[in-house]
């Protein structure tokens, strides 16, 4: 029997793959010279490893905290300041950068936008990003004992490494993280953003309204595509006329819009997708249910889309009683990366995007009601970031919708 040898395995740039060159580790022996280069090293070598556990299995972005909001006027007001007004507030919290770096905030941070910016960029009137990064600088100064000629030290040096963050503030908008693996590839641009802040005059208080914090990206291994927005009142009652109008029955115009947060492959928009079925309602017999034909009207070409238009297509007609049930499977409708849109209506809370129906006003309620509110309390979505949105987190799955049909008013 011969000894199997074995072999190097093939070099490979850092630069391909998961971006991470081969790991080498010290191996210790008898009678061995460490020098402060060795321990470094070794640091280096559990600390990247860390990291690259990190964004392959688990993802990067905000763990948890790390909220934006205005700061009232007089705090963390010094001598130096020069008028400026408009500041926010970081809470503290925790965040894991696309390289694995994990950024902690511990406490509350005061920052004046107009200092914190460029100088070319501090003009009023403008939308302003904020967001944090990963830092590092060496702390509390140590005298070593012992200085060689061949140091690469002064007699005096630091004795440790402090992980930090800066806050970066800018009116440039950021770059999309477009990657579909986005833990295989190294990533160029390692600043969580935070908030977007519009309307931005230095000389004023920044307002809550103007802060908006969906743009953060939440803590995993990607950001799944989800819809953002339907052009009808989920449970709401229309007029025979108004589902017309919103249908687009016997028209060119009008359907159902449905918006997404991120662009979704035109392929993936067939025949099946959408259903529309009317469950029969009203005096007599009733709880029949038919499938309402209709066709995409929008997208009418390209490769991506973030919304389509389903028109009606067949003449049926509605009746007073009746309820339209909308069913889009989210599962079968693929996102640029060629995962499925995360499409569950939770709750039934994905945002009214469209305007009145034609011959409704405000002074409507008690025709037309809206859904009742809901006894949970639940007005904010989980994470309390940003609008509701489908979506549990695990992709695909249903969209399921209604609304009803009432008699038009005499």
């Amino acid at each position: 029997m011969t000894e199997a040898t074995s072999q190097p395995a093939p070099q490979t740039s850092e630069h391909e793959g998961t971006g991470q060159a081969p790991f080498r580790r010290l191996r210790y022996f008898t009678g061995q010279l460490l020098s402060a280069r060795d321990f470094q090293r070794e640091q280096e070598y559990f600390r990247e490893k860390l990291k690259l556990r990190m964004r392959c299995l688990l993802g990067y972005g905000v763990v948890c905290g790390l909220l934006v909001e205005p700061a009232p006027v007089d705090e963390g007001k010094t001598e130096d300041d020069k008028g400026h007004q408009a500041k926010v507030r970081i809470a503290a919290g925790l965040g894991i950068d696309c390289d694995g770096n994990e950024v902690l905030v511990p406490g509350t941070c005061v920052i004046d936008l107009a200092d914190a910016l460029h100088e070319e960029e501090r003009t009023g009137g403008k939308t302003v990003w904020v967001g944090v990064e990963y830092c590092e600088r060496a702390v509390e100064p140590t005298r070593t004992v012992f200085n060689s000629a061949c140091a690469d030290t002064s007699d005096c040096d630091f004795g440790y490494t402090e992980e930090s963050y800066v806050v970066r503030v800018t009116t440039k908008t950021p770059p999309k993280d477009d990657r579909c693996e986005t833990c295989c590839i190294r990533c160029e641009h390692k600043v969580l953003w935070l908030a977007r802040i519009d309307d931005v005059d230095f000389a004023k208080p920044v307002r809550k309204e103007q802060i908006h914090l969906n743009v953060r990206r939440f803590f995993g291994t990607r950001v799944p595509t989800v819809i953002t927005g339907v052009n009808w009142r989920h449970g709401h009652t229309y007029t025979v006329d108004q589902a017309k109008e919103l249908l687009g029955t016997q028209k060119n115009t009008g359907g159902l819009v449905v918006e997404f947060s991120d662009d979704v492959r035109v392929d993936s928009l067939r025949r099946g997708v959408v259903d529309i079925q009317v469950i029969e309602g009203g005096a007599g017999r009733n709880a029949g249910t038919w499938h309402m034909g209709g066709k995409f009207e929008e997208p009418t070409g390209g490769e991506f889309t973030r919304r389509f238009r389903y028109r009606q297509t067949t003449r049926e007609s509605l009746q007073d009683g009746d309820q339209v049930h909308i069913t889009v499977r989210a599962a079968f409708l693929l996102d640029r990366c060629c995962r499925p849109v995360d499409g569950t209506n939770v709750g039934g809370r994905v945002p009214f995007t469209g305007g009145k129906p034609k011959g409704e006003t405000d002074t409507d309620h008690d025709h037309h009601p809206k859904p009742e509110p809901d006894p949970t309390g639940c007005l904010v979505p989980p994470s309390g970031i940003g609008p509701w949105t489908s979506g549990t987190g695990a992709g695909g799955d249903v969209f399921e919708s209604w609304f009803f049909i009432t008699e038009e008013r005499s």
